[in-house]
């Protein structure tokens, strides 16, 4: 079957940074009917090499995001090459030449895209794994009169520093490639795009997860097998595409826009959703302490740490089944209420 997804048309959209991204679109896919009051809807923003399909994995018929109860509006990221991205941008901005994009950027995007093209009312929920919960951390703080409930998961409000560094190790591995050539290539980067892969996997699984060969569970014999693999998964990927979306999840902090003023307490205060915030305890990139301290400022918001050596990827869907019913409680108690 085709994907039928659609695209909202943002114009010429200007960016944080003041830049303008001409014709700028932003591509998305809706599940179930909006209700009479316009506010049975349910945001899932894409993670970091997500889309709209991969989101699937998140709802379903009988589960706690059901499109038989819920308007389900799944949004895609800029730069994850389905909404305006630098690999199908027309010259003068697309490849190297594409320009930064915030998480704000994104936010702002959305809102105009369930406001204006959608006609939406009020959000019941956003939620999301990885960057998707770092955006749902931003719609909360971003629109606070927009949105009752939030359950990021996996992510958080404000990139870490050690997570910034565990990006540039991944940039690095992907640069390092000549044909790369700043970006500016003429055929795909593959070994920088193997060697990103390679690096990437040591971090999406926890050190538990490889001394007790877990990755049998996915079918992998061996960890070179897993790694190997990765690789694969990674060629699929544009490079200037991967780096756009890295830039934007180094970038992230709710607070970082005209609203707060870099005042990152004063975001976190000023969000009003009823939160739940869930973390795996084995998470390499988004640690349980860095969400303790985002939770310490989030009025009535409420912090849940899962147990499991699958670390990062312990939400990635059909991983870890309990998880998926973990996080399905949590979801139930937030639409509920």
């Amino acid at each position: 079957m085709p994907d039928e997804h659609s695209a909202f048309s943002l114009g010429d959209f200007e960016l944080q940074s003041s830049a303008v991204l001409p014709g700028a679109q932003l591509a998305y896919k809706t599940y179930g009917e909006l209700n009479e009051n316009r506010d049975n809807v349910v945001v899932l923003p894409t993670f970091y090499t997500g889309s709209h399909l991969r989101n699937e994995g998140f709802f379903g018929t009988g589960r706690a995001i059901d499109p038989a109860r819920h308007y389900v509006v799944s949004i895609n990221l800029f730069g994850n090459g389905i909404s305006s991205s630098p690999s199908n941008t027309p010259a003068p901005f697309n490849a190297a030449s594409f320009p930064d994009i915030t998480l704000y950027d994104n936010i702002r995007a959305q809102y105009r895209l369930l406001t204006e093209e959608l006609g939406v009312n009020s959000i019941a929920l956003v939620t999301g794994w990885s960057m998707a919960g770092c955006q749902s951390f931003q719609w909360g703080a971003q629109y606070p009169d927009f949105v009752n409930a939030i359950l990021p998961f996996c992510a958080s409000a404000k990139t870490s520093e050690h997570n910034i560094v565990f990006l540039e190790g991944v940039k690095a591995a992907l640069q390092s490639d000549a044909v790369y050539a700043d970006g500016n290539y003429t055929s795909p980067p593959v070994k920088g795009l193997k060697a990103f892969g390679r690096v990437y996997a040591g971090w999406a699984f926890s050190q538990t997860f490889y001394r007790e060969q877990m990755y049998r569970l996915q079918g992998f014999d061996s960890a070179e097998a897993l790694l190997q693999d990765w690789e694969q998964d990674h060629l699929d990927w544009d490079a200037n595409d991967l780096l756009c979306k890295l830039k934007t999840w180094q970038q992230g902090d709710i607070s970082a826009n005209d609203l707060y003023q870099n005042d990152f307490k004063a975001a976190l205060n000023a969000i009003k959703a009823e939160t739940i915030v869930i973390v795996c305890d084995n998470d390499l990139y988004f640690r349980p302490e860095d969400n303790q301290i985002e939770i310490e400022h989030i009025i009535g918001g409420e912090l849940r740490i899962y147990e499991s050596p699958w670390g990062h990827c312990v939400a990635s869907p059909g991983n870890d089944p309990e998880f998926q019913h973990y996080l399905d409680q949590a979801i139930s108690e937030l639409l509920d209420n």
